[in-house]
């Protein structure tokens, strides 16, 4: 693999039909993920013109009015999708995140299989929105069930391990906006933390993102054209078991409009993340995959934790947000 500051890793061969192909890039990405935990994606895979489309419906959907893009606001929501305006989510205690998002779950229309993350997607009434975003979601959804299956791979499990629990996933796509700001200093614009769910694949139009190396350092990730950044999260270091770790990351403040689009994917909400190596001594305790993906995202977002504090919410075993990854050195928290 060629050096960069993260590792990069081909994908392309993950739709060959030559199994020892696949098992290829398999090697290549657990080898990625041992040494880094972050790493780039290329792959033949990629539809550049949904990206670039994306591009072009988020800059026309954040450039409305706030009382526009509030009437599709996240709490009026029934599955946690909608318009999150600036200062709804919060990482810390007193601080709150210099951005505005829209966030988009797998819009699933079956009462049988209603969750707190899975449900209708509330949608704005823009034209043409819904059918870009959803041709984007569908996309990336096609490559991130290739790398499930490079996973099983890597950890020694039949190649289509995960496909049964990959039925109805609270799997979100993130739609964030970092507005221009000529005065912008070198501070973080989201709050240090790892990803709740399995892995995540982003897709960004500047930079900013900085993760934490083996040595607790801050390091800033630049873009490479042709690539999107993909991090281990909380649940495949569990399913892993710890093979695999979560890798803390924040977001610089930068003196340019950003965008980012990071689609977190997840097992079926119901199913229970466990350690899946053979041979090994469980290291992490099973969680239940979508409680607990709740619980982290109650503990975030200003709507629910207000429910939260009033009772309506009552959270079950709720894990702290730093209970997961490699942990940026204490003096520069």
């Amino acid at each position: 693999m060629q050096k960069h500051v993260l590792p990069l890793v081909d994908i392309s061969r993950l739709a060959s039909d030559d199994r020892e192909q696949r098992m290829s890039v398999a090697r290549d990405l657990d080898r990625a993920c041992v040494e880094a935990g972050f790493l780039y994606i290329k792959g033949s895979q990629f539809d550049g013109a949904l990206f670039r489309r994306l591009i072009e419906r988020a800059k026309l959907y954040f450039a409305q009015d706030d009382q526009t893009k509030m009437k599709s606001y996240i709490g009026l929501s029934e599955n946690h999708s909608g318009y999150v305006p600036v200062g709804e989510e919060q990482f810390g205690v007193g601080t709150y995140d210099l951005k505005e998002a829209f966030d988009v779950n797998y819009d699933c229309r079956l009462p049988e299989a209603r969750r707190p993350l899975v449900g209708p997607n509330l949608w704005p009434d823009m034209p043409g929105f819904r059918e870009d975003v959803l041709a984007y979601y569908d996309h990336v959804k096609g490559i991130g069930h290739q790398l499930f299956r490079a996973f099983a791979l890597a950890l020694g499990l039949e190649e289509a391990h995960f496909d049964a629990h990959l039925r109805h996933p609270p799997s979100q796509l993130r739609l964030i906006h970092y507005p221009f700001d000529a005065r912008a200093e070198d501070r973080p614009g989201i709050g240090a933390h790892t990803d709740y769910e399995c892995f995540t694949l982003l897709f960004a139009t500047a930079a900013g993102l900085q993760v934490v190396d083996k040595h607790g350092e801050w390091v800033d990730v630049p873009l490479i054209d042709g690539t999107m950044i993909m991090n281990i999260s909380d649940m495949m270091e569990i399913m892993s078991n710890g093979r695999y770790v979560a890798t803390k990351h924040r977001v610089k403040k930068v003196p340019e409009e950003r965008f980012s689009f990071p689609l977190f994917f997840s097992c079926d909400y119901d199913h229970v993340i466990a350690p899946q190596v053979r041979g090994e001594a469980p290291r992490y305790q099973p969680l239940k995959g979508g409680e607990h993906l709740y619980n982290q995202t109650a503990q975030t977002f200003a709507y629910l934790k207000r429910r939260v504090a009033s009772g309506e919410l009552v959270l079950t075993n709720p894990v702290p947000l730093d209970s997961f990854g490699q942990q940026e050195a204490a003096v520069r928290a």
